[in-house]
């Protein structure tokens, strides 16, 4: 018979997620979803910042305390877990909400982020990873911040509605630019409005967490933390956070090992393109129909295709994601994963915006050639994309876009270099970088809002390419081609979700592409793109074993 206090915290487990009116086939998936979590003792309890009820303003107490450097992971453990025993024998905060960050400096051991991350691979806790493409973020001491690993969530934010600005005000109550590093790392649907299919679920519209546990691996150094968060507003006291906090602590690994950063070799049972080559050939002549039409506004439309990979063994994301970091100069490296769900998994080289105090960059991204066996080859190729009229319109459509709705929100948008080729380990694209100033940090919403979905993703004009999106794919792009990044105080970071997969225990991984369609786009040429782009996921695979069933599906 179950305990009074975990039934108590089932109700809060199942408070954190059913908190708006679902279908009958939602509402049976998600308590589904509920009951596979674990329970307690070991119930995964996470506070929802965006719970109806709570308060608009900041919390009452937000704080960063850095405790003495140590020199290795596991003592860094200790010392956190011997500081949150002292504070919840003698409570230091009185405010009926805040967020508490206690970081220790590893001064000696050297461990990647990463691999913290996959020694805790036998946690049943919501998880993330989040690489910058430059390390811009510094510590108390003037590191930079390389990556960020983290386990649990002190605080998530999970809605099924539209992210909205109260959504984002919910975040922000919790940052503090006196608390640069306290951050909500998470991803925003391409598409909230619409239909969910069953395997993005659990991600809700969006989903952001603040990490219970985190790790910073920094140039020249690491450190470990916990955060703490609660709010009494929203029945999440201080006891049961510290009480949460230390059920994460208990199961955490102090033992750190550097697993091999390849792809053990895969025989493969099934792969299933959604479109198949005929259907996506049938697709992208009915767009160019649309572009080419007189009374037609639309320009430009960016179809994805969606490849469901089923080997005989479970893909571990964190390994596919070790692989794509051989790949990271210049893209951003990324893994979300709510609890008991798919890890949504990315390599992306496109920024969607930077934020530094009221300074904004983006990046206009478009275009895609491989990159050549020699020197002379590849510069052959360059030339080739810097001077291609088809290339050339799909650029210009999309730093268009970005400026003018940069300037909707910021003063003095400048565009340097207007175009040029970014490079990238296997394929290079046409690229231009934007920076404003915006009049206020409160205009932080309006950017996300106004730049997402960016054109080289969704199409031009906006609402025509995706009501033409929603009626020629037949699949769920989820996360996909949406907002991916981190929140924090004086500064945020997003980049596009492309370039990016979803791997779900038992069903292998659906792996994204998408192009963009504009006047003179060849279909067969289209497809060899895709082809292209997913080729940094399906090089971690053995597709050409007898073993393999090709099957394709509209």
């Amino acid at each position: 018979m179950a305990t009074a206090s975990a039934h108590k915290s089932l109700t809060k487990c199942t408070n954190t997620f059913l908190l708006f009116p679902l279908s009958k086939k939602q509402h049976s998936i998600y308590t589904l979803h509920l009951h596979q979590r674990p329970l307690c003792n070991g119930c995964y309890l996470s506070m929802n910042g965006c719970r109806k009820g709570q308060s608009r303003g900041p919390v009452g107490t937000i704080e960063t305390q850095t405790l003495e450097p140590v020199a290795t992971t596991s003592m860094a453990l200790y010392s956190l877990k011997m500081t949150i025993s002292k504070m919840k024998s003698e409570p230091p905060y009185r405010s009926s909400s805040g967020i508490v960050r206690l970081q220790v400096p590893i001064e000696e051991e050297e461990v990647e982020a990463i691999d913290w991350l996959h020694s805790q691979n036998h946690l049943l806790l919501p998880r993330c990873f989040f690489s910058g493409r430059e390390h811009n973020s510094f510590d108390s001491n003037g590191r930079s911040l390389v990556s960020v690993a983290g386990v649990g969530s002190a605080v998530s934010f999970c809605q099924p509605h539209p992210f909205s600005y109260w959504d984002w005000i919910s975040i922000r109550r919790f940052l503090s630019e006196s608390c640069p590093l306290i951050r909500a790392y998470g991803a925003i649907r391409f598409n909230a409005k619409a239909k969910v299919s069953s395997e993005w679920l659990p991600f809700g519209s969006f989903y952001f967490m603040i990490p219970q546990v985190e790790f910073n691996e920094l140039e020249g150094g690491s450190m470990l933390t916990t955060t703490i968060a609660w709010d009494n507003t929203i029945s999440w006291s201080w006891e049961d956070a510290i009480n949460a906090l230390q059920e994460t602590l208990s199961k955490v690994s102090a033992s750190i090992v550097r697993f091999p950063k390849q792809a053990p070799p895969t025989l493969i049972l099934s792969s299933h393109d959604i479109p198949s080559k005929i259907y996506w050939d049938i697709a992208v002549n009915r767009a160019l129909e649309m572009i080419k039409k007189n009374n037609s506004l639309l320009t430009k439309v960016v179809l994805a295709r969606s490849t469901r990979v089923v080997p005989t063994t479970n893909i571990d994301p964190l390994t596919w994601l070790a692989c794509l970091t051989v790949e990271s100069e210049n893209a951003y490296q990324f893994l979300l994963q709510p609890p008991n769900a798919p890890a949504f998994i990315g390599n992306t080289p496109e920024q969607l915006f930077h934020r530094k105090w009221l300074h904004i960059t983006s990046e206009a991204l478009a275009g895609t050639r491989a990159r050549g066996a020699s020197m002379a080859l590849d510069r052959q190729i360059e030339l080739d994309l810097l001077t291609s009229p088809k290339d050339d319109i799909e650029f210009t459509i999309v730093r268009d876009t970005i400026r003018r709705k940069l300037e909707g929100v910021c003063e003095n948008v400048m565009i340097k270099p207007k175009k040029m080729i970014r490079k990238l380990p296997r394929i290079q694209h046409l690229f231009a970088q934007l920076a404003g100033r915006l009049r206020s940090e409160e205009d932080e919403f309006k950017i996300l809002s106004s730049l997402h979905p960016s054109p080289a993703v969704c199409g031009f004009p906006t609402e025509e390419a995706q009501l033409l999106i929603a009626k020629t794919e037949v699949f769920d792009r989820g996360m996909y081609a949406g907002p991916v990044g981190w929140f924090g105080g004086g500064e945020s970071e997003f980049a596009v979700g492309i370039r990016s997969a979803l791997v779900e225990k038992d069903h292998g991984a659906l792996i994204y592409a998408g192009t963009g369609i504009v006047e003179g786009s060849n279909p067969y040429l289209e497809w060899d793109e895709l082809e292209l782009k997913t080729s940094q996921f399906t090089k971690l695979l053995k597709l050409d074993l007898p073993l393999r069933q090709k099957v394709d599906c509209k």
